[in-house]
């Protein structure tokens, strides 16, 4: 397998959190549902999760791009899926409830903010074909995902009574 150059491993970083994204918000989205209600949380949710598959499509196709890298650059992005999916489970345990998954989204939504902007800056430098304009689609997007993850936390913390026990 081809090695990887540090943008390269990022690229399979960024593809990976797309990948577990669309696992997230499934969860997130079963949390919310069994909880009954919050149809205009159910339904970001699935915009969000039509939006990581097109970035996993995207993001695929440009590592096809890269000369022998693309199946580094997937084996990177199933390593970061797997550690991104092991982090959702030990944060949404059986108990997890639609807040606690809102939760996770904010977290986990940052994160894509933030390496999707360290890609966009290293490729500065790397000049790759085609990266600008995907980092240039894709962070706007990132940053609304994140937005209306901290709005859907808030949203199902205000319904919360905050003197009940935890």
């Amino acid at each position: 397998m081809a090695d990887l150059t540090a943008l390269e491993s990022k690229i399979g970083e960024v593809l990976g959190l797309a990948m577990a994204a669309q696992g997230a918000t499934e969860k997130v989205g079963k949390l919310v549902e069994a909880e009954g209600g919050h149809d205009d949380l159910r339904r970001t949710l699935e915009r969000m999760d039509e939006e990581a598959r097109e970035t996993e499509e995207r993001t695929t196709e440009l590592a096809g791009n890269l000369d022998g890298k693309k199946t580094a650059i997937l084996e990177k992005a199933r390593e970061t899926k797997q550690e991104a999916t092991e982090m959702m489970s030990t944060y949404l345990g059986d108990d997890a409830d639609a807040l606690e998954g809102f939760e996770f989204l904010t977290m986990a939504e940052a994160g894509e903010v933030g390496h999707w902007s360290i890609v966009g800056k290293m490729n500065e430098r790397a000049g790759v074909d085609g990266l600008e304009e995907l980092v240039g689609w894709v962070t706007p997007i990132q940053h609304k995902h994140f937005e209306q993850a901290l709005t859907g936390s808030i949203e199902l913390a205000a319904d919360e009574d905050p003197n009940e026990p935890a």
